[in-house]
């Protein structure tokens, strides 16, 4: 005989009707899915790139985040004690960091400042006050930041 069983074609359509309720909407949702964790991936290990930069080359590293959210430029000091970024510091994939969806932007910071000892500020001296809180990403969790350590999580 040649054909299929009717439990092999009832487990087709099983798991066809699983993958259209579950799998294809968020594939192809032109909002918050796998775009938005993207993203905050990107954002995230963006800044511990900052950070780990900062700390290697012994300068100042700064992060900005654009008005509306979606990309994050860094650029690094030029020479050792400057307060002040001027190089572009290219992504190690050199794609550099931005949303690919419209719909997704972060928020909570727009400038930080990844000192050589490794802290996170909100300005361009050692002595500027501490970077703390959440960078927040529409749909996903908050990128927390404490700048008494450079933690990025």
């Amino acid at each position: 005989m040649h054909g299929f069983t009717m439990v092999e074609l009832i487990t087709v359509m099983i798991v066809l009707g699983i993958l259209s309720a579950v799998a294809i909407p968020m594939l192809t949702s032109g909002g918050n899915g796998m775009a938005g964790a993207s993203y905050r991936n990107e954002l995230a290990s963006g800044l511990r790139y900052a950070q780990k930069t900062a700390v290697s080359h012994r300068r100042l590293v700064c992060a900005t985040i654009a008005a509306n959210g979606a990309s994050m430029a860094l650029t690094i000091a030029q020479a050792a004690n400057s307060t002040a970024c001027g190089t572009a510091l290219a992504s190690p994939d050199g794609a550099g960091y931005a949303s690919r969806d419209p719909g997704i932007s972060a928020s909570g910071f727009t400038l930080l400042f990844f000192q050589p000892n490794g802290t996170i500020t909100t300005g361009g001296s050692a002595a500027s006050p501490l970077a703390a809180g959440t960078l927040n990403v529409t749909g996903q969790p908050g990128i927390r930041l404490q700048g008494a350590t450079g933690y990025v999580e």
